[in-house]
């Protein structure tokens, strides 16, 4: 399994376990990024329309930091054959966003992005961005795992793990990433009623007149009609 499946699954058993994915805590939730209106007709109220121009105004992350961001988020989650990498889906921009919104990550994106590039400079004598792949990996290796860092490495570690999870929210909500996971919405399915082993236990059945006229998935589209009486007309 490549690395983008295993951030996929990482995803998706969180989503199964009940959890949500957070830049920083469970009391810090991470929401989408809203997209900057076009219209006035995109699904959000007027304060939240105020608020989110507010956003849009302020400055936080510099250039340079933007930039930095945008090699970091390609890094966790590259493009492959299918779909593009981090970048292409907008997490930069998403990210900038939440930084404004959110103002708890502010210290710790600009305090990580300074240890990366301290850390860059002196290992390699250079700024992390203009790292070649290699170099960068390196550094990632050192900090992306979790219980396996070095103590020197560990403020290192809680801002890649923060960039990590800031990556797969802004990913995974954009609409790139909810193509890449599958994810179709909901669908009709078919249902031909209580299962015969739980019905058996209560001592009931259907009559087959009735599942005849309503357990019959061609005929679900159909809107069912009754008489005065009660009586279904098109069964």
């Amino acid at each position: 399994m490549d690395r983008r499946e295993s951030l996929k699954s990482m995803l998706l058993g969180s989503v199964a376990g009940g959890m949500i994915i957070t830049g920083c805590s469970p009391e810090n939730e991470t929401p989408p990024v809203p997209q900057k209106a076009e219209s006035d007709g995109y699904g959000r109220t007027d304060y939240e329309k105020a608020h989110d121009e507010k956003i849009y105004e302020q400055v936080f992350l510099n250039e340079h930091e933007l930039e930095t961001i945008a090699v970091l988020c390609d890094i966790i989650l590259p493009a492959n054959a299918d779909f593009g990498s981090a970048t292409e889906a907008g997490v930069p921009d998403f990210i900038k966003f939440i930084v404004k919104d959110m103002p708890a990550h502010q210290l710790p994106v600009r305090g990580g992005i300074a240890w990366l590039d301290n850390y860059s400079n002196a290992e390699f004598g250079s700024q992390f961005k203009f790292l070649d792949p290699e170099q960068q990996k390196q550094i990632c290796d050192l900090i992306a795992f979790p219980g396996k860092t070095r103590p020197e490495h560990l403020a290192g570690e809680k801002f890649f793990t923060r960039m990590r999870n800031l990556t797969l929210t802004g990913y995974y909500t954009s609409e790139m990433g909810v193509k890449d996971l599958g994810y179709k919405g909901n669908v009709p399915n078919n249902w031909d009623g209580v299962p015969a082993d739980v019905l058996a236990d209560h001592s009931v059945s259907y009559e087959q007149e009735w599942l005849d006229k309503c357990v019959d998935p061609a005929t679900r589209s159909e809107i069912a009609e009754w008489d005065e009486e009660g009586n279904l007309l098109n069964g």
